[in-house]
């Protein structure tokens, strides 16, 4: 149960909310922008972001109610729900566009890959704090967070969704980093890793997967089909020059030039339409809020606390690096989302509740009567 203690209000991290509000009203805006009908206004789609948003606040009060630690025994029940409902999804679920990844509950489809990235954040957390061991982490001491990984990292390539899976992966090693590993384990576990890389390209990666891979090297080379989603997002960015073409003044989005402009590629109808200026103003506010994370992981009051805000932030850090380095024709297309910002119920709550575990760390960062502070 909650209990009331007058320094969870002093200690309310009203920073966080701010840049949380801050981004969330910079990507409802170019959400309503971007799905904007001529006769008909504001799409059905912005108004859906805006109940998954205003969801998204109450959930994290609801977070905001418990001790972090607390949440941590609903962790591994949590997981279990997410693996069975990624097993659900491989087996009842038809498949859209090729993918087995949305469970259509009448009033939502649920998209169970992306809490099943929070679910994993919160047993490594939760195994790494319960394991101490001295000098350095061995091979044998990762074996239950491999497993633990291993799971939700195939049944979501099994979808098929290789971005999804990539970010799970991603997430157990910067969370692996952070606990520290001895020279001998980082040695093996990047060999294996190179290893991996060759096997998957070989094969494990589906013909299109491998395509898209190929046209994020040479574009041009196939500018009609896979390589004209890049090509467009450049277009978008660079034409926004400096100041941009103006608030839904934008051509690339409006005229349906740039494909998925409302998901994937969020953020080039923002940098067409408020150009360098505004895209320096979002990637500020977007990072300092990060930075904001990094400081609360480094403040925690225990070990859990600081591996789970770390992890948290890594879920939107990874995420985000992905799909700005992706619109940008630095990175192959994989379908990753820019985190708070591109439409998908989904992945707005689950990272809001991330956000939510990392304001509740912030909170309840001072010392409890049984631990004086020193």
């Amino acid at each position: 149960m909650f209990q009331f203690d007058r320094r969870l209000l002093h200690h309310f991290d009203w920073v966080m909310l701010l840049m949380l509000l801050l981004v969330g009203g910079m990507a409802l805006t170019n959400l309503y922008s971007s799905t904007y009908i001529a006769d008909n206004g504001a799409s059905s789609v912005f108004y859906k972001q805006l109940l998954f948003f205003s969801v998204g606040l109450v959930l994290i009060l609801v977070v905001l109610t418990q001790e972090y630690q607390r949440i941590a025994k609903f962790g591994y029940a949590l997981y279990a729900i997410i693996l069975a409902l990624l097993i659900y999804t491989l087996l009842f679920v038809k498949a859209i566009a090729g993918s087995q990844r949305w469970i259509d509950l009448g009033f939502f489809n649920l998209q169970p890959s992306e809490p099943a990235k929070l679910a994993l954040i919160l047993v490594l957390a939760s195994c790494y704090a319960h394991m101490d061991v001295p000098g350095g982490y061995r091979l044998r001491d990762l074996i239950k967070p491999v497993f633990l990984t291993a799971l939700p990292f195939v049944l979501i390539m099994l979808q098929p969704d290789l971005g999804t899976a990539l970010i799970c992966a991603i997430i157990f090693v910067s969370m692996t980093l952070f606990v520290r590993l001895r020279w001998s384990t980082l040695g093996i576990l990047s060999g294996s890793g190179l290893a991996c890389i060759f096997i998957g390209w070989k094969f494990l990666l589906k013909d299109y997967q491998r395509k898209r891979i190929e046209t994020f090297l040479n574009p041009e080379g196939d500018p009609m089909n896979h390589g004209y989603q890049i090509m467009q997002s450049k277009i978008a960015v660079g034409s926004g020059k400096v100041f941009g073409k103006g608030f839904m003044e934008g051509t690339q989005g409006h005229l349906h030039f740039l494909p998925e402009r409302h998901t994937d590629f969020a953020f080039s109808v923002w940098a067409e339409e408020w150009g360098f200026a505004g895209s320096l103003f979002f990637l500020s506010c977007y990072f300092f809020m990060l930075i904001w994370g990094i400081n609360i992981a480094m403040s925690a009051k225990d070990k859990f606390g600081s591996i789970l805000a770390f992890g948290c932030i890594m879920l939107i850090f990874w995420q985000a690096v992905i799909n700005l380095f992706m619109i940008m024709g630095f990175l192959p297309v994989v379908g990753v989302p820019l985190p708070l910002f591109s439409y998908g119920g989904s992945s707005l709550l689950t990272n809001m509740v991330a956000i939510g575990i990392l304001m509740n760390v912030r909170m309840r960062s001072f010392p409890t009567a049984s631990q004086p502070n020193v």
